[in-house]
């Protein structure tokens, strides 16, 4: 009797040499979950643990033709996106996605390194807005990303995650996952709104430190989880245990965050 094969998610994200965040960080939740990760590289980075120094946008044809390519030769059962640098790259991603409308896409919408350092420009930011968010299945924004991606016209009055996530429902995202891992509390506060339904909230025991790559996790783990064909409110709750745990064991490779631990050791 043969194995039943492991899920494929397309993964679209940066390359950070530090191994803590981007496709890294893909690559190790999706096999410690049993998927296999298809993986793009959107951005070059220069980073370590600490910050973003610089980054480099991959050329958006490039990007086209590994798209179709993986597509072609095997079952992609989900898509995860991680890091956008380029407007052009964005167009790119987005007309791929929209000759495939039934493979659900998780967006994380990387846009500012927790270092500081600025990830997306204004005319990322509205391309994202624009072209990417109607072909989404589920977002995870932190409450900045969920702020920063609302009409540019109605930023100057801070929106509730009530009123961000309708927002970002009638651009096409059926699901939006607020993540609270940046606002202050003794809890994480984790919010989910699904078009039609209640507000559901998962709450975390804050951990000692800071975490670098903890977002990529989150978004990766939910991908693995919706590829394995879990509801959307169980892939959550598994996926942010397997984030807790993987921040629980995080370790100081290097002069600034803890590295998540990914892949369990024998």
């Amino acid at each position: 009797m043969k194995p039943e094969l492991k899920p494929i998610v397309l993964c679209l994200s940066g390359l950070d040499p530090s191994g803590g965040a981007g496709i890294q960080a893909d690559i190790e939740t999706l096999a410690s979950l049993g998927c296999h990760c298809a993986p793009i590289i959107t951005a070059l980075t220069i980073q370590d643990s600490s910050n973003v120094a610089d980054l480099v946008s991959v050329d958006p044809v490039l990007i086209g033709r590994q798209f179709e390519t993986i597509f072609a030769d095997m079952p992609i059962s989900a898509v995860k996106i991680g890091l956008l640098a380029d407007a052009a790259v964005v167009k790119q991603i987005a007309t791929k996605l929209a000759k495939h409308p039934d493979i659900p896409v998780i967006l994380d919408p990387v846009l500012k390194a927790s270092g500081g350092t600025e990830l997306a420009n204004q005319h990322v930011i509205d391309a994202v807005r624009e072209q990417l968010l109607p072909e989404t299945f589920l977002i995870t924004p932190n409450a900045n990303e969920a702020q920063r991606l609302c009409p540019a016209s109605d930023t100057t009055n801070e929106k509730t995650s009530e009123q961000c996530a309708s927002y970002l429902h009638s651009r096409g995202c059926a699901h939006v996952f607020i993540t609270g891992g940046d606002s202050p509390g003794k809890e994480v506060t984790n919010q989910l709104f699904s078009a039609g339904q209640s507000p559901q909230s998962f709450r975390w025991p804050r951990l000692t430190g800071n975490f670098h790559g903890s977002g990529c996790t989150l978004a990766a783990a939910i991908s693995g989880f919706i590829a394995k064909g879990l509801p959307v409110p169980e892939a959550l709750f598994q996926a942010q245990q397997y984030t807790h745990e993987a921040l629980a064991s995080a370790q100081p490779l290097g002069k600034g965050q803890l590295i998540p631990i990914r892949v369990s050791t024998p």
